[in-house]
């Protein structure tokens, strides 16, 4: 009851809990928070130092009293003490101002679709413990479709590619539900690491992962560009030991890419394969939708398209999906209760009975 009251004060919440960032959506505000998925705390006493952007700066130049986490991995709980403080942290600072001293918002949080139970109580037990009243999961390619727009309830199939930070999640929805699907742990990051592993390779250059993250956003693309482009990619020489700075143009960061997308792209047709032929017919007229961070790198669509022979479209605000997705469910109870998954507590209930 007392629950009940404090959530009359409290916004309820969607949450986007990704492997790069976490996005939180709030009822009639829209993305409220987009930050890093990186808390640097103090070894010293425990404390959280920052969290996000603030975090994310301190990457690779802090002293050793200071360690700076990543508490996700693959978009599933690495280390469960940090997402439960960064959560607590994110759900208190939309709380700031408003009158309620203790929130306890509803939150529903965007999962992957290869969870398993033991890390769905994870995140259940994070979002409890950071002050949610009540927590619902649901799969991230779902809330991604009912971000982008698409109806999700009739029996006409869509295709969902969301490229995020840990994973690519492939997935055909109809009636409410994923008939056929595939995850990935390859994309935002991934491409970060081949850039890394490119320079080494090739330059003798030992990269950052915030460099060859800003390289892969300037001058990075998955097809040929119309107009070549160039960056400086600065780092630390093998060899020497030295600081090095060359130029690198689109054409060897492509190569670098080009392994990764080549996976991605076969496992889009892999799923088409093993599609029912109605609902691959209702693909091949309506096509395909791409979502997440990665589907903004340069051609991504129009490579898809070009293997997979079928269209090929980036969503509006594709870094957002997710997290509008949730938004819509928190606003729609009905298609809430049909589209997220069982929570861990009422399994183990059934299976007591």
């Amino acid at each position: 009851m007392f629950k009940k009251l404090l959530g009359q004060f409290s916004r309820d919440l969607g949450i986007d809990l990704g492997t790069s960032n976490t996005l939180v959506y709030v009822e009639e505000k829209g993305v409220v928070i987009n930050e890093p998925s990186i808390v640097a705390i103090s070894n010293r006493n425990n404390q959280i130092l920052a969290v996000g952007r603030e975090a994310k700066e301190m990457l690779g130049k802090t002293p050793p009293h200071i360690s700076v986490i990543k508490p996700l991995e693959n978009g599933i709980i690495s280390d469960f003490e940090v997402t439960e403080k960064m959560l607590k942290y994110f759900v208190d600072k939309i709380h700031r101002d408003t009158f309620t001293f203790v929130p306890r918002p509803r939150i529903v949080i965007g999962v992957p679709l290869e969870i398993t139970e033991v890390e769905r109580k994870a995140v259940e037990d994070a979002a409890i413990s950071a002050g949610a009243r009540e927590v619902y999961l649901v799969e991230n390619p779902m809330a991604a479709a009912i971000g982008a727009r698409l109806n999700v309830t009739d029996s006409t199939g869509n295709m969902i590619v969301d490229v995020g930070g840990g994973t690519t999640e492939i997935a055909v929805i109809s009636l409410s539900g994923v008939v056929t699907w595939k995850s990935l742990p390859i994309a935002g990051e991934e491409f970060n690491k081949n850039i890394v592993q490119y320079a080494r390779d090739h330059f003798n250059l030992l990269l950052g992962e915030k460099v060859a993250e800003q390289i892969k956003i300037k001058i990075g693309s998955a097809i040929e560009l119309s107009e070549p482009l160039e960056i400086e990619m600065r780092g630390r020489d093998l060899l020497t030991g030295l600081p090095k700075e060359i130029i690198v143009n689109d054409m060897q960061v492509r190569d670098a890419l080009s392994r990764s997308l080549e996976v991605i792209v076969e496992n889009v047709k892999a799923t088409l394969e093993v599609t029912p032929p109605e609902l691959v017919a209702d693909i091949y007229e309506r096509g395909l939708v791409l979502t997440g961070g990665g589907s903004l790198l340069r051609g991504l669509d129009e490579l898809i398209s070009r293997f997979a022979e079928v269209p090929v479209r980036v969503a509006d605000d594709p870094l957002i999906c997710v997290a509008r997705g949730t938004g819509v469910l928190l606003a729609n109870q009905a298609l809430l209760h049909d589209i997220a998954l069982p929570s861990t507590t009422e399994e183990a209930n059934m299976a007591k009975k």
